[in-house]
């Protein structure tokens, strides 16, 4: 009986430990991701582009910046999950 609680507690600490990573990672990603699609498009400055209201660019910034994170949010979800799986087993 002992075990099931020694596998319960692993569970939790990989579960707070993979999402507070996650959470990091996220936050990292959304600094790091406007920096590289600026340096992709070095012609368009897409600050600009936005604050004079065009709203081709500004949807675009948006979508790619939304996939970034919900890309990196499945990755993190499939980290902890593995984690969770593994102590219980």
């Amino acid at each position: 009986m002992q075990d099931v609680f020694v596998n319960i507690a692993w569970a939790l600490v990989f579960t707070v430990v993979g999402g507070t990573v996650g959470v990091l990672l996220i936050l990292l990603a959304t600094l790091f991701i406007p920096k590289i699609l600026a340096r992709l498009t070095p012609n368009m400055n897409e600050d600009k582009e936005i604050a004079r209201g065009n709203q081709a660019v500004a949807e675009y910034f948006g979508r790619i910046v939304a996939a970034t994170i919900i890309g990196i949010s499945i990755v993190i979800a499939a980290a902890i999950f593995a984690g969770v799986m593994a102590a219980l087993y």
